[in-house]
C-alpha cells in the first residue's frame, strides 16, 4: 500500500446565509485566454481576474511544458504569460490527462509548429462528452488527424486555411477553439451554429484586442478573416456566472440573503426565471446582484439546453434546491447525461429522487441528513455542499478536488457568510501498481 492524500469538504448545515460574498472570475474564459495568449509569438499577456483553481493551474502546468513562461499571481488573481519561445507541440499525459481543455492548445500549435500532439484528455467524466466536433473542425481547416489509441496527432504543416464550418451542436468550446484556429487561418471562415454564451464573447473581446477579426459574436453565426499575426494584450476576465448561481442557490438552499459582488443579473438567464418561480427574489444595483429567500420554496420543471437556455452547469445545484421544495420538481438534462451521478449521493442524505425516462423526478420536500457522499464531477461537488448546508448535522463530501477544479477559495467565501465549510487533507491508501 502507499499514501497519499485527497482533499475533503466538511459541511455543517441548518444557518442560514447572510453577507456578501465576492464572485470569481470565469473559469470557462479564463481558460480560453490562457490558450489563445500561446498565439501570440512576442510580447507578455496579462490576464485579471483569472481564479485560482486547478483547472487555471494545470493549464498554466501544461503552457509551462511546451516552453511558455508563466508567471500566477493568485491573490492578485493576475496571470502573465510570455509565449515567445514555445518549444514542444507535444501536451505530456502527465498534465493533459487531468484537464480537458488541453484541446484548447491545439489551434496555438499548428499556428506555431505546424502540429499538436495531446498524450491524453481528463476533465469530468460526463457521459458522452467526446471532442471529435474539434478535430472535424480543424480538419476542415486544412488539417491532418490521427487518432491513435493513446496519442492523437493533428498535423498542418503547410498551415491552415479558411473554410466553412458546422457545429452539430452549439457547443461553446468548440466555437472558441474553431475561432482560435480560424484567427491566424488566411482567407474567411464562416463557423454556423455556434455558441452564445457570455464567455464566448468575452473570448471574442480578448482575441479581438489581440487583432482577430470576427464578427457575429452571440448570432450562431460567426464570420473569422484570418490575419498574419496576434499580439500580447491585457485583459480583465467577465465574472463567474456559473460560481455567482451556485452562491444564489446558496442563498435558496438555507432561506439566507446574500450580495453577490461582480455577478451581472443579465447573465443569469433563464436560470434567475426559475429560481424566482421557486420563490427566490432577485435585484441589483450596480456590480452587486442580491438574492434572498425567505417563504417556502415550490417545485420547478427544468428543461437544460444551450445558452440563452438553462445552463448544464447549473442542473446540478438546482437540483439539490429542488429536494427542499414542497412538491415534486422535475428536471430534464439534455446536454451530458453524466450529471445524474448527483442523484444516488443526494439520496444517501434523504432526497427522495428517481429517473424515469432521463428525467430526474425529485419529490419534497425531503429533511436532508448529513453523511458521507462522494463528489463525481465540478458541479456535482458543489451542490453537496449545498446540500449539506441545509442538512441536518455533518456532510463529508470526498473527492474535493473536483470541485477545487471549478470553485475559488469556496470553503473561506462560504464561513464569510456563515456557513460551516472546512476543507481538509484526508490520508487515503492505495494499492502500488
Amino acid at each position: 500500500m502507499t499514501k497519499g492524500t485527497e482533499i475533503r469538504y466538511r459541511v455543517r448545515g441548518g444557518t442560514p446565509l447572510n453577507g456578501t460574498v465576492f464572485v470569481q472570475g470565469a473559469k470557462n474564459a479564463a481558460l480560453k485566454m490562457i490558450a489563445a495568449s500561446l498565439l501570440a509569438a512576442k510580447g507578455r499577456t496579462v490576464l485579471r481576474n483569472v481564479p485560482p483553481i486547478e483547472d487555471v493551474r494545470r493549464a498554466a502546468e501544461l503552457a509551462q511544458a511546451i516552453g511558455a513562461v508563466v508567471e500566477f499571481h493568485e491573490s492578485e488573481r493576475t496571470l502573465v504569460v510570455d509565449a515567445s519561445r514555445l518549444t514542444s507541440p507535444v501536451l505530456p499525459a502527465e498534465i493533459a490527462r487531468r484537464f480537458r481543455g488541453s484541446v484548447l492548445f491545439v489551434p496555438a500549435l499548428l499556428h506555431r509548429f505546424g502540429e499538436a500532439v495531446i498524450e491524453g484528455v481528463g476533465g469530468c467524466n460526463l457521459g458522452q462528452r467526446n471532442l471529435d466536433f474539434h478535430y472535424r473542425g480543424f480538419a476542415r481547416l486544412g488539417a491532418t488527424v490521427d487518432e491513435g489509441e493513446s496519442v492523437i496527432r493533428i498535423s498542418a504543416p503547410d498551415g491552415l486555411n479558411g473554410a466553412h464550418l458546422y457545429l452539430d451542436t452549439p457547443s461553446h468550446t468548440g466555437t472558441e477553439n474553431l475561432i482560435m484556429a480560424a484567427s491566424l487561418a488566411p482567407g474567411t471562415t464562416i463557423i454556423d451554429n455556434t455558441a452564445q454564451e457570455p464567455e464566448v464573447l468575452d473570448v471574442i473581446a480578448f482575441l479581438t484586442k489581440m487583432g482577430a477579426e470576427i464578427s457575429g459574436g452571440g448570432t450562431g453565426f460567426i464570420t473569422v478573416r484570418g490575419v498574419s499575426s496576434l499580439s500580447a494584450v491585457e485583459h480583465t476576465v467577465m465574472a463567474d456566472r456559473i460560481d455567482a448561481g451556485v452562491f444564489a442557490m446558496a442563498a435558496a438552499a438555507t432561506g439566507g440573503e446574500l450580495n453577490l459582488v461582480g455577478a451581472n443579473l443579465d447573465h443569469f438567464g433563464v436560470v434567475r426565471w426559475k429560481l424566482e418561480q421557486m420563490g427566490v427574489e432577485f435585484s441589483s444595483e450596480g456590480a452587486v446582484v442580491q438574492v434572498r429567500r425567505d417563504k417556502p420554496l415550490r417545485p420547478i420543471n427544468v428543461v437544460t439546453s444551450p445558452y440563452p437556455g438553462y445552463a448544464t452547469d447549473l442542473q446540478s445545484p438546482i437540483m439539490a434546491v429542488a429536494t427542499m421544495a414542497d412538491g415534486a420538481s422535475y428536471i430534464r438534462e439534455t446536454i451530458f447525461d453524466g450529471r445524474y451521478s448527483l442523484v444516488p449521493e443526494l439520496n444517501k442524505m434523504g432526497a427522495k429522487v428517481e429517473i424515469d425516462n432521463n428525467v430526474a423526478i425529485v419529490h419534497g420536500p425531503s429533511p436532508l441528513r448529513g453523511c458521507e457522499v462522494v463528489a463525481h464531477d465540478l458541479r456535482g461537488g458543489a451542490s453537496l455542499i449545498l446540500a449539506g448546508l441545509a442538512a441536518e448535522g455533518e456532510t463529508v463530501i470526498s473527492n474535493g478536488y473536483y470541485i477545487d477544479r471549478g470553485h475559488a477559495t469556496i470553503a473561506q467565501r462560504f464561513a464569510a457568510v456563515g456557513g460551516s465549510v472546512v476543507a481538509e487533507e484526508h490520508e487515503v491508501g492505495s494499492t502500488a501498481a
